[in-house]
């Protein structure tokens, strides 16, 4: 703040003269030259040559509009060849700082400010890029808030070299003084680091034992939201880690219930999880643990760590069973999957995501889960009986059902769980549709890919073959297929897009477990394409799947299912293929369906796997709602993400017979009466040759009722087609296919 006075005083005198004369005869407002250096020219005279060379520098260079300060320790009457300057421009006259303090401090405040000299010059050094608050807490609480250790502490402890290189030595002994009281200790000189690492073990101390002191705790928050200094924080808390081991951060006579919900140690949250897991079938004590998991999900210092699995947990042990007994048929199941029990799948892959190689702590939430499981299995395959999919041509349905410019994302096992995560992701600024697709038996990619594409029913392992079949349904639609990672900004020639994203199911069938810590990263690329799309011309976008995927999380040989089977077969995880009708199996699913050499299909009514030699954890082809219940989620622009003045082509016809080698579009803006809150649209041109952009226009204006002409060559092309785009949201407005008669280009030579 003292800076913010001295500049005032001095702009007073600037407002008539370009030279001030800055008087400090006891040397204590020296500190702030270099601040003031960095507004005007300051200049130092403290003798005689000083004094005429500093004259003669400001002399030589006029006229100028340079604001000069010249800061001397001489009195007013010592001064010779500058003592001009004071008796006609007049100068700023600091005999005593302390009371060229005071004066100002009540003149802004009428306040009277009660501290010795020497702490109330250390208050204005630190008062610099401070306000006025400053000033009225030093003159409520006195000396004990020059350094306000809420604010300096963070960046001290950020950074202890920097921060020493901001003061003077003066300040930095007030400042350790007042650092050492707050950790109860007596001053003692030693290096910054060394005191620095002491705050932090105070703080992370008083965490872990729910009695930190106030500041420390509010300088912790601070840390943890702070992006400026949040790259110090892990080596701190490993630091601390590794001289505290757990017996030594909690005492074992110590409640591990009795320490701050805020604390940064992910070791205490691990001890938490296998005092539940002890009692988590005890309904008795649950509603103690919930109250504590709620405040320990709500806490942002945990959030800023990472420990964010307390929210799976809660969604765990809040799950009511209750209502699976109500369930009295298949759409019932479906419902009640969609609405409920979805989000237990999602709770436990992030759990095996997090605890998978600890199986100590994972066991009991396993098999809660796996309780719940058994009893909703119980009522799906009690309803299983007549089970009918509805995906077989689901892209046909889309692309006649939508005559708008539409993108479809067929992804490959994004279960609906997974689904819903992405869902959460996308702006709500679009219109959302939930609905779902119900797959076909057996849930593997090659059926349920060609169900997905091919209306006939048919089954064709190449990708390749059934987009021809899809693009041969429609030959008046213009149909482009890419994968999803190659979708960007730039628009497409055709009026449907078909992006296909397979990275779940290759990373499951290849890493299994290992694939989990991916999937994360898989649903933020879905909702940053699906936003791409959106913003690139789309009405619409669809996300849909072959199938889903269940979880078998840890096993063990009794978990594996061990089939008897006669004659010809094949056993997969989570389904078997047999030549003849095996009559003991029925405590399976039986589906006659032919596939290769095999005319049967069984499936375990349990999350259980078929015993198998392949690596268990990531699975599909099985029955189970997880595997069957597939997103069919759409996104939909609406009318206000977008302007909604008509504009089109009026000269179609002319341009399908050009003559030349110029061609000229004539568009037209709507000027209907209905329109009267649209007046204009920024819009502009995109050319394709064949599906590849060869071109596009600068953004123009459209005002209504206004007609525009654009001309351009061909370029060597014969055909070209120009779609109109409004350039905000890139809609499709309008297209036109233009077309090069060379006949007429022949000069009459025939």
């Amino acid at each position: 703040m003292i800076d913010l006075w001295l500049k005032e005083d001095l702009e007073n005198i600037f407002s008539k003269n370009i030279v001030a004369v800055f008087i400090d005869e006891h040397t204590d407002a020296d500190f702030i030259l270099d601040i003031l250096d960095r507004t005007f020219n300051v200049h130092q005279a403290n003798s005689e040559i000083e004094e005429l060379h500093v004259k003669y520098l400001i002399e030589k260079e006029q006229p100028s509009a340079t604001k000069h300060v010249i800061y001397t320790n001489l009195a007013k009457d010592e001064l010779k060849y500058i003592r001009e300057y004071c008796e006609v421009n007049g100068c700023l006259d600091i005999r005593h700082l302390e009371n060229y303090i005071k004066g100002k401090v009540h003149k802004a405040l009428n306040l009277n400010i009660n501290l010795p000299k020497d702490e109330l010059i250390t208050a204005a050094k630190v008062s610099i890029g401070k306000d006025l608050t400053y000033w009225m807490d030093l003159c409520h609480k006195g000396s004990s808030e020059i350094f306000d250790l809420k604010i300096e502490l963070l960046p001290f402890i950020h950074d202890p070299v920097l921060f020493t290189k901001k003061y003077d030595d003066q300040l930095l002994t007030t400042f350790y003084q007042k650092v050492n009281e707050l950790l109860g200790q007596e001053y003692i000189v030693k290096p910054a680091q060394t005191l620095a690492d002491e705050i932090v073990a105070k703080m992370f101390d008083g965490l872990a034992c729910n009695d930190c002191e106030p500041v420390l705790e509010s300088v912790y928050v601070q840390w943890l939201n702070s992006k400026e200094h949040d790259g110090s924080f892990d080596k701190y808390l490993t630091n601390y880690l590794s001289k505290n081991s757990n017996a030594n951060l909690l005492n074992s006579n110590q409640d591990i219930w009795n320490i701050n919900v805020n604390h940064p140690f992910k070791l205490i949250d691990e001890q938490w999880l296998k005092a539940i897991g002890r009692d988590i079938n005890n309904k008795a004590v649950l509603p103690n643990y919930l109250a504590k998991i709620s405040q320990r999900n709500q806490s942002k210092q945990a959030q800023s760590v990472n420990i964010k699995f307390w929210a799976d947990i809660k969604v765990l042990l809040e799950f009511d069973d209750k209502n699976i007994g109500y369930l009295s048929n298949r759409e019932q199941c479906i419902e009640f999957y969609t609405k409920h029990f979805h989000k237990l799948d999602t709770a436990i892959r992030n759990l095996y995501t997090e605890f998978l190689n600890n199986p100590e702590i994972l066991a009991p939430y396993q098999d809660y889960y796996k309780h719940f499981v058994d009893v909703f299995f119980d009522k799906w395959f009690k309803y299983i009986e007549g089970y009918q999919e509805n995906q077989t041509g689901i892209l046909q349905r889309i692309i006649d059902e939508n005559s708008q410019k539409t993108a479809i994302i067929v992804g490959d096992g994004v279960a609906y769980e997974l689904a819903c995560e992405v869902s959460k992701k996308v702006s709500n600024n679009f219109k959302f549709t939930n609905d779902i697709i119900m797959a076909d038996l057996p849930s593997l990619t090659v059926n349920n890919m060609s169900r997905i594409y091919m209306a006939n029913g048919m089954v064709d392992k190449v990708q390749n073959k059934r987009e021809k079949y899809l693009t041969k349904q429609n030959p008046s639609a213009e149909i482009d297929y890419v994968r999803l990672d190659e979708v960007n900004s730039e628009a497409r020639s055709g009026q449907y897009l078909i992006c296909t994203y397979k990275d779940i199911d290759d990373m499951g069938d290849k890493l299994n477990n290992k694939a989990l810590k991916y999937f994360p990263e898989s649903v933020d690329f879905f909702a940053q394409q699906i936003a791409v799309l959106l913003h690139s011309g789309y009405q619409k976008v669809f996300l849909i799947t072959d199938h889903g995927f269940v979880l078998t999380g840890m096993l063990t040989d009794a978990d594996k299912i061990t089939p008897t089977l006669n004659g010809q077969s094949y056993a997969a995880e989570r389904y078997i293929r047999t030549v003849d009708k095996q009559h003991s199996a029925t405590s399976y699913v039986e589906i006659e369906k032919q596939y290769e050499e095999f005319n049967y299909h069984y499936f375990s009514r349990t999350m259980n796997p078929f015993k198998t030699p392949s690596v268990y954890g990531f699975a599909h082809g099985g029955a189970a709602p997880q595997e069957l219940i597939t997103p069919y989620f759409c996104w939909e622009r609406t009318a206000e993400t977008g302007g909604s003045l008509i504009a089109k082509f009026i000269n179609k016809a002319d341009l399908k017979n050009v003559s030349g080698e110029l061609y000229l579009l004539k568009i037209k803006a709507d000027d209907s009466e209905d329109n009267i809150f649209e007046m204009e649209r920024k819009v502009y041109l995109v050319k394709f040759f064949g599906k590849e952009q060869i071109g596009k226009s600068d953004v123009f204006t459209l005002k209504q009722g206004e007609t525009i002409n654009k001309e351009y060559t061909f370029d060597g092309n014969n055909e070209i087609e120009i779609q109109l785009l409004d350039a905000l949201t890139k809609e499709q407005l309008d297209k036109a296919v233009v077309k090069k008669n060379n006949d007429r280009d022949l000069g009459g030579l025939f």
